[in-house]
């Protein structure tokens, strides 16, 4: 028989033998992940009997190239950042920005046309501007809306929830077609940078069911719950975590459980929990494989936490019940487009506390109350001066002004 020693893994504790026998050590420099002997897998630091200078392995967010738009990556050890040309604005330079911003109280602008603009009004406003307060006790949210944003609440971490958690809440669909695709409940995670280990827990709706899943570093666990009987008007959940043991109870279905893959026990998560959507929501900003690509839409309430068993149940937030942030959360059954009317065949679009009018050709504005020139860009059909010639509407119609070097009607001619 022949007796191995202990198996190094990136390298050896340097003696003067070692030297001797092998020359020069270099030690290995890199991420070694699914570690095996004969087949069986080694829980690398779990089953070490010892090691020096190991550090968690995080391949650095800008490897995954996330900018859009001609964007820039930077990152150090900790953070990251998209450095973003003149026209784009987001933390993936994935939205073009408002040249002048008539929001009011920390709204989100968004180019709805070269000239118009669109207030993505924040948690407590609503209006065309987001000038008015509305109070919010049981939140609608709107999905993922026409701009590419979600709504959302963001609550402050939740502290104390590593080896135990217990969750209530209520939830009604906006309507059937909304439970169908994969819309996010809540989430909140280790960095909230779509890397692979990062611990998370989230819930979210799929085909028609509740999923739940969580990472505790060595593997997602995840229970799907039966389809949800789509003619009641309120569903109610009720989830929790011991350990690597997860459990999920949907209305009246019965309790399913899960165990989580691995030997790590324990949820670290630092980001903000957010309920309805994500701050910038883009499926590369949530863990791989969270795989929800929606907002919700409908409404949550009742939302509740423990961390004890011994403890009572509490809503998020810091105070209890209060987001730090959000944006397009509407109240429940209220409708913002009751308060506001557009004009010239226009329509009231809502995406929760979010309103704005969408205008038949020709019109635009506010309240498309503005008649758009022949001259301008969204006029349909666009003007046919060439060779940089100047559009100046008249009367009826419009001429082109040529620039030295080209005449015709529409400074065609050279």
């Amino acid at each position: 028989q022949i007796t191995f020693g202990s198996i190094f893994l990136g390298n050896v504790p340097v003696h003067e033998e070692v030297h001797r026998c092998a020359g020069q050590i270099y030690g290995y420099k890199g991420c070694i992940r699914d570690f095996q002997v004969n087949n069986k897998e080694l829980f690398i630091i779990d089953e070490a009997l010892g090691g020096q200078n190991v550090e968690n392995c995080n391949v650095p967010i800008c490897d995954y190239h996330p900018c859009h738009n001609g964007g820039t990556c930077t990152s150090d050890a900790e953070n990251w950042f998209c450095e973003c040309p003149k026209l784009y604005t987001g933390r993936l330079c994935q939205f073009a920005t408002c040249d002048e911003n008539p929001c009011g109280n920390g709204a989100t602008c968004f180019p709805k046309s070269r000239r118009d603009a669109v207030c993505l009004c924040p948690y407590g406003r609503s209006g065309i501007l987001c000038s008015d307060a509305i109070n919010i006790s049981q939140p609608s949210f709107s999905g993922t809306d026409v701009f590419g944003y979600t709504s959302f609440l963001a609550y402050s971490t939740i502290p104390d929830i590593t080896f135990y958690y217990e969750f209530r809440l209520k939830f009604q669909l906006a309507n059937h077609h909304s439970a169908l695709e994969d819309n996010l409940i809540f989430f909140t995670g280790q960095k909230g940078q779509g890397l692979n280990g990062d611990d998370f827990l989230e819930l979210g709706l799929r085909n028609g069911r509740v999923v739940y899943s969580y990472n505790l570093g060595s593997g997602t666990a995840t229970i799907i719950s039966k389809p949800l009987d789509l003619t009641l008007n309120i569903h109610v959940i009720h989830l929790g975590r011991y350990l690597q043991k997860g459990w999920l109870k949907v209305d009246d279905h019965k309790n399913k459980t899960v165990i989580s893959p691995g030997r790590l026990v324990g949820l670290n998560v630092f980001s903000q929990f957010y309920l309805g959507g994500y701050h910038e929501y883009t499926p590369e900003l949530l863990p791989k494989g969270s795989g929800f690509k929606n907002g919700f839409q409908g409404c949550i309430f009742d939302v509740q936490v423990r961390s004890s068993m011994n403890q009572e149940f509490k809503p998020p937030g810091t105070p209890e019940g209060h987001p730090n942030s959000g944006r397009s959360v509407g109240q429940c059954k209220d409708s913002p487009c009751s308060l506001i009317k557009c004009r010239n065949g226009g329509k009231c679009v809502e995406s929760g506390s979010t309103v704005y009018c969408d205008c038949l050709t020709g019109w635009k504005g506010a309240f498309c109350t503005e008649t758009v020139s022949v001259c301008e860009p969204e006029h349909d059909p666009p003007h046919l001066c060439k060779q940089g010639g100047t559009c100046v509407p008249l009367p009826k119609g419009y001429t082109c002004h040529c620039p030295l070097g080209t005449t015709g009607t529409y400074c065609e001619q050279g």
